[in-house]
């Protein structure tokens, strides 16, 4: 089963500054528009290719959700040269190791090889662009795997259902309103034409990225990207609603039961601007700062000092329209979840009205140094960084530069921030309970 991946912010602790080696890439594009972008590391064998699609959960019709996520499924089940059930074993057989995953905004395919196996895996990611088969048989067989992740994941996992929860309640109109996900019952009433018409209209070279990270050689790589992918038709320019939420002015009140939990929750969501606006780069820092890792502020007075929660909850979630902030908490004795929003309301007001301490601020900056770092040690990072920076911020470089973002935010700017975008009239507050048992 590939995974189904939304990220959480996973920050790294630690107080020594790091600095990080130039990423050198080369981009361009062929005739049919695929942007290519290719990053050389001789240092070890190791390559990866990947392609990212700029098709997410938000570009699926209302109708019919879900299914940018079942393609990710769906993509795996053969083309015209590969039988289905082939894809991991050709993988496998080549030393190599490949999954995906599917977010709002896009959708990534990807492989590591051995780099004497760069060519296999170009082959594979054209193929699955050029020669999908879209079937009545893998079509069926990937209903069934997203039964059982939905089960496993959502319906009967503890919190499972609180990402969809927020969703719904912090968007009206934008298509980030429905869970990645999205819905069995629209996968299980869609036709065969459905599914084809999908692919075609996402599944084409012009709407997507490749990149080729590792060891490889330059003029050799680039034939080969010519040959497998060049002669892939263009497909028609993607239309994409641009769908306005009006601001939230009054707080949205939600409760929602979970059978699977016996500790409620509670979680308050924030609106915030899309992951390539600066102020959405202040928002992470807030984030980190309030509510990330055993060393946030939030952390060490709920759980460690006042012990009033079982656990703090943080889930940055960035997107190219919108972003958000959710935080929250589980707790625990006889704390109540109105208590933990009172202790979490405390700290976000006195983040508004006082600049953070200079110890706390360059504790961030560390922070954030080992975590870009990190994200960018393996050429595996790297590719995906390379693709997402392309895509959804439309600037590569910040591969290179994304750090110089965060070193010039000024404790000053992190209080703005908080002021403008921590409202409590402009959140969402979900009351995530155990379901009600009946009485009789």
């Amino acid at each position: 089963m590939k995974k189904h991946l939304f990220s959480a912010f996973t920050m790294l602790f630690g107080v020594v500054l790091l600095s990080a080696q130039e990423v050198v890439f080369e981009e361009y594009d062929l005739d049919n528009g695929l942007h290519v972008i290719l990053h050389q590391d001789n240092s070890a064998p190791v390559v990866t290719t990947s392609v990212m699609y700029h098709v997410g959960s938000k570009d699926e019709d209302p109708d019919k959700t879900g299914f940018a996520h079942f393609f990710e499924h769906l993509l795996f089940e053969g083309t015209k040269n590969i039988e289905r059930g082939e894809w991991d074993q050709i993988t496998a057989a080549n030393g190599g190791r490949n999954n995906a995953n599917t977010f709002l905004d896009r959708t990534y395919y990807y492989e590591v090889f051995p780099s004497n196996s760069l060519e296999v895996g170009l082959w594979l990611e054209s193929e699955r662009l050029m020669h999908p088969i879209i079937g009545q048989v893998g079509v069926d067989t990937q209903k069934e795997v997203v039964q059982e992740e939905r089960r496993l994941r959502v319906d009967n996992s503890p919190y499972g259902a609180f990402f969809n929860e927020i969703l719904k309640n912090l968007y009206t109109e934008h298509p980030y309103r429905w869970g990645v996900i999205g819905s069995l019952e629209h996968l299980a009433s869609a036709t065969l034409d459905d599914f084809k018409k999908f692919n075609k209209t996402y599944y084409v070279p012009n709407n997507a990225v490749l990149v080729v990270a590792g060891d490889f050689e330059t003029a050799k790589t680039k034939k080969m990207i010519e040959d497998y992918f060049g002669p892939i038709p263009r497909g028609a320019e993607i239309q994409r609603p641009n769908v306005k939420e009006e601001p939230i002015t009054k707080t949205v009140f939600a409760k929602y039961h979970d059978p699977n939990i016996q500790i409620p929750a509670i979680l308050l969501a924030y609106r915030t601007p899309g992951q390539g606006q600066r102020d959405s780069y202040v928002i992470n820092m807030i984030s980190t700062y309030l509510s990330s890792g055993e060393s946030s502020k939030l952390y060490k007075k709920l759980v460690d000092e006042k012990k009033m929660a079982l656990q703090i909850l943080s889930v940055p979630i960035d997107a190219e329209d919108y972003s958000s902030y959710i935080v929250g908490g589980l707790p625990v004795g006889d704390n109540s979840i109105q208590d933990i929003k009172k202790e979490i309301d405390e700290e976000i007001l006195k983040l508004q009205m006082e600049l953070i301490s200079e110890k706390d601020y360059q504790k961030l900056q560390n922070k954030f140094e080992n975590q870009f770092v990190n994200a960018n040690s393996g050429v595996e990072g790297i590719a995906n960084s390379l693709a997402e920076n392309y895509m959804l911020k439309d600037d590569t470089n910040l591969i290179n530069t994304e750090i110089d973002i965060y070193r010039s935010i000024t404790r000053e700017e992190i209080m703005e921030v908080a002021k403008k975008y921590l409202k409590v009239n402009q959140r969402i507050e979900l009351e995530y309970l155990p379901e009600q048992k009946d009485a009789n």
